[in-house]
Formats: structure tokens, sequence, C-alpha cells
């Protein structure tokens, strides 16, 4: 795992070393470039796969037709390789960077279906004046772009292109007005205009320059669901999928490690891996704070020293009272987009502790529940069919008679949030379970709103509409798998981790396993109250079942309780009149009243406050 920078048409060294500063704790272990003409590629390494400085990047071929710089693993390179050699490619090294260079040089765009792994990276061909650049089918790891006349410069952290921006770097009010909504952005852009991201199962040719082709080169599996097979079957083969990614996952010239919260996921995958890694360390955190104040969360310490030790696994347990004045400026300068979601502090500390054990990759659970389903909404969508056909004025009532339930109690507070949106209709509806700030409410903080569009989600309930897909459940997935996972959690677990100088890699994102999860029917996945309930049946073989079928926790912090307390100093500070008006964006008393009606308890507001509050130490971080 690495980072990535580059571009063609005006790139000078001193702009490229600019850039590769900025990204330079993601590769701990060497960084270099390679500049022409106006051409330029920039890596920092840390080292994964074949350690020797032959694998250092800018990695030219051995014909010297191609350089590559590259950020990820290839799970299945070996595979790759041998598949070369028999067709009379010569290597130089024995990394996965250099099997990725030859596929493509091979088979191009075509070559990516055949690879294995999460990625994104550039490869430079002199001869064509062409940059490719790709990134993973599933968004795991980042890569955006900005494009000017006959100009294009990439990187795997949005950072390190704002000194290749012309002027003044200006905000974009759209993607800001976004984060303020759902607390982090979905879709290509990003809060700077001009920097997009480069979209998951999607490559990029640049010729002379100029953007040649922007397209997919991957799908991701329809939802067919197979009733002919039982219960006890789609269990087998989910199962029997997960335990083939995890061991493919496993390849590494250094020592694995995984998280190990406590929940289903991880459990599972420390589990599985434990079977090729006899006592794998895992690492878990004890802040002392998960149920404190009214945020909701339990104590999941207890479940993963229960798991451990049944697994005989060295549990490292990470004794941590985060001081979250100290570590959140920390937090925004290397989330690099705006995130207003604290649970990323979790991440970092427990990479930070990994590194300084030798650990320099983990395995996470992330995604089972996107492809599974095991968040609360997706029980509550499931419940829609029960009120969703009634008259609109009755659904407006619903609405109304929640919205006056007590925000201080965490399970009222949840059943409020559930029908806040109740009046809508369909798609609109089913995205509004990502919503922590009203829409109407967000663009009334603006000082200027006539500018923001008037439909700030209508690209993606245009997607919604384009899809087959009569099942909710299977919609609300396509909304996790497609948004929330890459654009928020893909984006801080890199993130996170990439600070500490950590790879984390992601087991339930393999092909195989997405190939089984579209094939299980709904029914299977939220089974009543019961979410991930075929992935449950299928670990009843595997862990105690006082685990599994524990109930869920959030992996998050006790934020309600921190504006209250540690952070309140600091709110009054960063969102006084004096900051909000020289910012320029927002106006002071629509962000007061957020804050009061916060405190009074009149309603719920801690998150968009928390948005907001990460907002100003952005911009004092990348634009003061």
């Amino acid at each position: 795992m690495c980072g990535i920078v580059g571009g063609v048409g005006d790139v000078t060294s001193d702009l490229l070393d600019k850039m590769l500063s900025e990204i330079q704790h993601r590769g701990p272990d060497n960084t270099d470039t390679y500049h022409s003409e106006g051409v330029g590629l920039g890596h920092a390494r840390l080292s994964i796969i074949d350690l020797s400085e032959s694998s250092n990047q800018p990695l030219w071929d051995t014909s010297r037709t191609a350089c590559i710089v590259f950020n990820g693993e290839i799970y299945n390179y070996k595979k790759l390789r041998e598949e070369l050699l028999e067709g009379g490619v010569s290597f130089s090294t024995q990394g996965d960077a250099e099997v990725l260079l030859n596929t493509y040089l091979k088979y191009g765009v075509e070559g990516l279906k055949s690879v294995s792994g999460i990625f994104s990276f550039a490869i430079w061909v002199p001869e064509r004046k062409e940059l490719f650049l790709a990134r993973d089918p599933y968004g795991v790891k980042p890569l955006y772009y900005l494009e000017s006349e006959n100009k294009l410069y990439f990187s795997s952290e949005m950072k390190s292109l704002i000194p290749a921006i012309d002027g003044e770097v200006s905000i974009n009010k759209n993607a800001l007005l976004r984060t303020l909504i759902c607390l982090w952005s979905p879709g290509e852009e990003t809060i700077i205009a001009g920097i997009k991201k480069i979209k998951p199962a999607y490559y990029m040719k640049v010729l002379n320059g100029a953007v040649e082709q922007y397209d997919s080169y991957w799908e991701w599996p329809d939802y067919k669901p197979n009733n002919s097979l039982s219960e006890q079957q789609h269990s087998v083969n989910t199962i029997e999928s997960i335990e083939k990614a995890v061991g493919e996952q496993l390849v590494s010239d250094v020592e694995v490690g995984t998280f190990l919260s406590g929940g289903l996921d991880s459990s599972l995958l420390t589990a599985l891996a434990s079977r090729e890694i006899p006592g794998i360390k895992s690492f878990t955190i004890d802040s002392n704070e998960g149920s404190r104040g009214n945020d909701g969360f339990s104590d999941d310490l207890p479940y993963a020293k229960a798991v451990a030790s049944f697994l005989k696994s060295e549990l490292n347990i990470l004794k941590a009272s985060p001081d979250i004045t100290k570590l959140l400026p920390k937090m925004v300068y290397h989330l690099d987009e705006l995130q207003a979601d604290p649970a990323p502090l979790n991440v970092l500390l427990i990479c930070e502790e990994a590194r300084r054990q030798g650990i320099k990759v983990l395995l996470s659970g992330a995604g089972g529940d996107d492809i599974f389903s095991g968040y609360r909404r997706h029980y509550a969508v499931t419940k829609e069919k029960y009120w969703a056909g009634l008259p609109k004025v009755a659904r407006r009532a619903l609405k109304g008679v929640t919205s006056k339930l007590s925000k201080q109690n965490p399970s009222l507070r949840r059943v409020s949030k559930a029908f806040q949106y109740a009046d809508l209709e369909g798609d609109e509806r089913l995205l509004s379970y990502f919503f922590w700030l009203d829409p109407s409410i967000a663009k009334g903080l603006f000082v200027a709103p006539e500018e923001l569009v008037e439909k700030p989600f209508e690209f993606i309930t245009d997607e919604l509409n384009t899809l087959n897909y009569s099942d909710p459940l299977e919609k609300m997935l396509y909304l996790e798998r497609k948004y929330f996972l890459v654009d928020h959690n893909f984006n801080y677990t890199d993130k996170m981790s990439m600070a500490a100088g950590v790879e984390v890699r992601v087991p339930f994102l393999d092909k195989g396993v997405i190939d089984v999860a579209s094939s299980i029917p709904s029914s299977l996945k939220q089974k009543g109250k019961v979410g991930k309930s075929i992935l449950k049946k299928a670990s009843e073989s595997i862990l105690p079942i006082d685990v599994i079928y524990r109930s869920k926790s959030g992996f998050g912090a006790p934020l309600r309780s921190w504006l209250k307390n540690e952070l309140s100093d600091m709110v009054d500070e960063l969102l006084s009149q004096e900051k909000i008006q020289r910012r320029g964006i927002f106006k002071y008393d629509a962000v007061k009243d957020l804050i009061e009606k916060d405190r009074k308890g009149i309603a719920d507001y801690s998150y968009p406050i928390f948005a907001l509050l990460c907002f100003e130490i952005w911009c004092q971080q990348f634009l003061d």
C-alpha cells in the first residue's frame, strides 16, 4: 500500500516534489519520482510484497515501454505472473506492481478483469504519450484527479492536488451541502472545485494531456436471487467464498494482523485467518467511553476478549481515552475529504498501535453490513411495507407525531429519525435514510442558498430509477456499496490507516463473495429483526453463538457527550460570529440556532454541528 501522484501537460519537477511531499506519510519506506518533458510520476512506498529495492517505484517494465506507480495489492499476482511468463514476458522483480504493469501492456483494459485486488494506479506509455489511470472495482483505494486545458494531475489524496490548482482554491458548495446533509460527500465531486474522484471500477485514458476515454471495466453483478437453493446451501456457499477470500488476502511478505471489535464481521475474519496463521495478532480499543452519555453505543470489549480467547488469538487492547481536542485536527487533516464522523479516530489509534508492534497489514470486516445487510436502516426499510402505502397526509402525520419523541433517549431518537422523511416518495425516501440534517435546513445555513442546486442528490435518484430492482432492501444495499461504503467507510479506513503506515484489506470485497451475495434472496439477509442472517448462520460452526447473535453496536464515539464537554469551548471558538462571518459561507444566526437547539435538547443536531466544526478546521488547514 502506497501513495501515488503525477500528471501530464505541465508538470514541473518542483510541483511533483510538492505533491509527493503531501502524501509522504503513505509510504515511509521509500519515495521517488520520474520526470520528463512535462510528465511526472511520484511514489511513496509502504513495502508489503517483495521488500527489495528492485520493487521501488516508479517502475519500468524490462523493455522500458511503460512506467507504473501503483497503490494497493494484487492478491493473485503469482498466478498472473506465471501466465505472463508462459507468454514470454520477462520480469526484473518478484513484486505485484510489475505484474500489474505487464498485464496492462499485454491485455489492455481487458486485463483488469482478471486482477484480484485493491488498487489505484497510473501507467505512462511514452511512445503513445498515453497516461492510463484505474481504480479497483470496489473503491477501496482512492484516486483523485484535477483536469484543466491539456493538463491532468492525479493523486491518492486530494490535498496533494492543491499545489496544482491555478489561482485560489474554491469551495464546491454543492458538495459541501451534501456533506452537511449526509456527513460525507457521495459521488465524484469533492468540496474543492475542480478536484474529482475516479469512480470505482473505472479507468481513464489521457492522450496529450486530454481525457480520451473514461469508462467502466467491471460491473457489480445484478441481484438475481437463487430461490432453488436451500438456506443451508446458501450458507455453505457464503462461508466457502469468504474463506477463500481470506486465504487469498493473507499473501504478504510482512506480518498480518486483524481488527477485532467483537462484532460478527471482524470476529469471523479473525477466525478464518487464524486457521492459516495460528495465534494471529488482533487489535481492539478500550476507550472506556463506548456507553458514555446518550450516544447509544454498547461495550464491545467483552466480546472481543471472548473471541480472542476462543481462537487463542493474541488480542492487543489499546487503552485510550482520546484527547479529542488534540486528535480532531489530525483526523481532519488526514481524512482529506470532509467527513463528520468521529469513528475514524478508532481506526487511526488502532493502526498506530499495530504499527508500533511491527504490523503493516490488518484485515478489516468493512463491507459485511453493506453486502449482507447489517444496519438498523435495513430493518426499517423492510418494515416500510406496513405504512408506505398510506396517503401522504397520513404519512405526514406519522412524521409529525414521531418528531415529538425525546431526542435524549437513543431508542426514541432512532424511531424519530426513521420516520423523519415518511412523507417523501419512493427513492427519495430511501435516500433520506442517509440524511443527518434536513436538506432545507442545510440550505438555510448558506449565505447564498440561491447558488446551490435545487436537487443535490438528483444524480443518485436518477440512477436508482434505472435499476431493475423491485426489492427495497436490495436498492438500499445498492446505495450502501455504491456510495456509503466507498465515500464514507473506505475513505476514512484508507486515510486513517495510511496515516499510520498500515495497509487495511477487506476480504468481504471479493468477486467470489460478491457473486454469492448477489444470488442470496434478501429475505435470508434481513430475516425479521435479524440482520446478516445468512452470514450468522454460516458462522455457527466457527464462532460462539453468543458472539454471532449479539446485538449490533456501532463503531463510534460519544460525540454528543464530547460536544457538551470536551469540544464545547472549541465549538464556541471556531463557530463564533467572527469566524463564521469571516469565512463568508454560512449565516451565523442559522449556525447559532442549530447549536442552541442542540444544547437545549430541542433537537439533535450533534453531527451537523460536528460537520460545521470539522469544516472550519479543514479551511484553516487547507485554505488559510
